[in-house]
C-alpha cells in the first residue's frame, strides 16, 4: 500500500528552521514507496499589530535555547532590532502555496528563501515586500507572484491545508505524519538525529 509522509510546519517556525537538516537527511533515506507532502500549519493569522513586548523576547530567548538544543543553527538577532515584528505567519504560508501554485518545484527553494531571510538576513517575511523579493531571489515572475499572493483562492488553500493539518493530529510544528490508506499516525522524531523517525517506518 502506498504511504505518504505530510510535513506539517511553517515558514516562520523557528523549530521548523531548526529540524532542515535532520529533516532533508531524513528524506535522503526514504524508500521510493513514501511519498513527501509538504502541508501548511499556519502558526498566526494576518495582523497589522506590533507583536507585543514580552511575546517578542520570549520568541528571541526561544532562538538561543534553539541554538543550545540543535547546535549549528543559525539566527541573526538583530531581527529584533532592526525590524518591526508582527505575529502574522499567513502572508508566508501564503506565499509558499503562490510559488507552488507558479511552478511545482519552486515551493522548497521558495521555503529555504522566505527562512534565510528572517532567520539570517534580519528581514520580516510577515510584509508582502519582503516575500516577493524572495520569489525574484529564486526566478519567480514578481508580478505574477504578487498576483497571487494574497489572492483569494491562495488563502482558501491555505485554509484547507490548516484544517487537513489539523484533522490528523497536527497542532505544533513541525509535525510528521505518516498515512496509509485510510489510517494517519504521527511520528515521533529527534532534531538532531534522523534515525529516531526513520525506525518508525522500517
Amino acid at each position: 500500500m502506498d504511504k505518504v509522509l505530510y510535513y506539517v510546519h511553517d515558514p516562520m517556525c523557528s523549530w521548523c528552521w531548526a529540524f532542515n537538516k535532520t529533516w532533508a537527511a531524513i528524506q535522503s533515506s526514504l524508500p521510493s514507496s513514501i511519498e513527501v507532502r509538504y502541508l501548511l500549519g499556519g502558526l498566526a493569522p494576518d495582523s497589522d499589530q506590533p507583536m507585543a513586548t514580552d511575546l517578542q523576547e520570549k520568541i528571541s530567548e526561544g532562538w538561543y535555547r534553539i541554538q543550545q538544543h540543535v547546535p549549528g543553527t543559525e539566527f541573526n538577532h538583530d531581527f529584533w532590532t532592526v525590524c518591526k515584528p508582527r505575529r502574522s505567519t499567513y502572508p508566508s504560508c501564503r506565499a509558499l502555496i503562490a510559488a507552488r501554485m507558479l511552478d511545482r518545484a519552486a515551493e522548497k527553494p521558495m521555503l529555504l528563501a522566505i527562512q534565510q531571510a528572517y532567520y539570517l538576513h534580519a528581514k520580516n517575511p510577515a510584509d508582502d515586500e519582503v516575500l516577493i523579493e524572495c520569489a525574484g531571489e529564486i526566478g519567480l515572475d514578481q508580478s505574477e507572484f504578487s498576483a497571487l499572493l494574497n489572492h483569494s483562492s491562495t488563502q482558501q488553500q491555505l485554509l484547507m491545508e490548516i484544517k487537513l493539518a489539523r484533522s490528523m493530529g497536527a497542532s505544533s510544528f513541525p509535525s510528521i505524519v505518516l498515512q496509509q490508506g485510510e489510517q494517519t499516525r504521527l511520528l515521533r522524531y529527534d532534531y538532531n538525529d534522523p534515525q529516531v523517525l526513520l525506525n518508525q517506518l522500517s
